[in-house]
């Protein structure tokens, strides 16, 4: 090979510059991370109620151990928060539910609002009946 001054053209890929917050423009791309994101405090729940399930094994002490830890500001807080991302996380999922699955009845779709309703239905009814047994039902 000789010195002609070829040289072989190699392009670059055009890639434009993205932003680290670029999920902060768009409503539905911030739901679909915070959504992600609930699956810690989903996590953290479950951490918290088998501890609880733990302390209700050692008796009434271990109990009252659990009561005083859990009545502490920060862990008020931290299941405070975690209750906030879970019901977000149960309203985007009932949301989504009609996309992500399809109900046929006599040859006919189920229209999308009428799976939604039926999910937040069960869920108001499951609210209640819990309730009613912690009021003393």
């Amino acid at each position: 090979m000789s010195d002609s001054g070829y040289r072989e053209f190699r392009p670059r890929w055009y890639r434009p510059r993205m932003s680290t917050w670029w999920w902060l423009k768009r409503w539905s791309s911030l739901a679909f991370i915070l959504r992600e994101l609930s699956s810690i405090f989903v996590a953290w729940f479950v951490v918290f109620f088998l501890i609880l399930v733990g302390a209700l094994g050692r008796g009434g002490h271990g109990y009252h151990e659990f009561l005083s830890w859990a009545a502490s500001p920060s862990i008020v807080i931290l299941n405070a928060v975690s209750l906030a991302f879970i019901v977000f996380h149960a309203i985007t999922w009932f949301n989504l539910a009609p996309q992500a699955m399809v109900v046929r009845l006599g040859g006919k779709r189920v229209p999308a609002a009428l799976i939604a309703g039926a999910n937040y239905g069960a869920w108001v009814v499951t609210s209640a009946i819990v309730a009613w047994l912690i009021v003393g039902g």
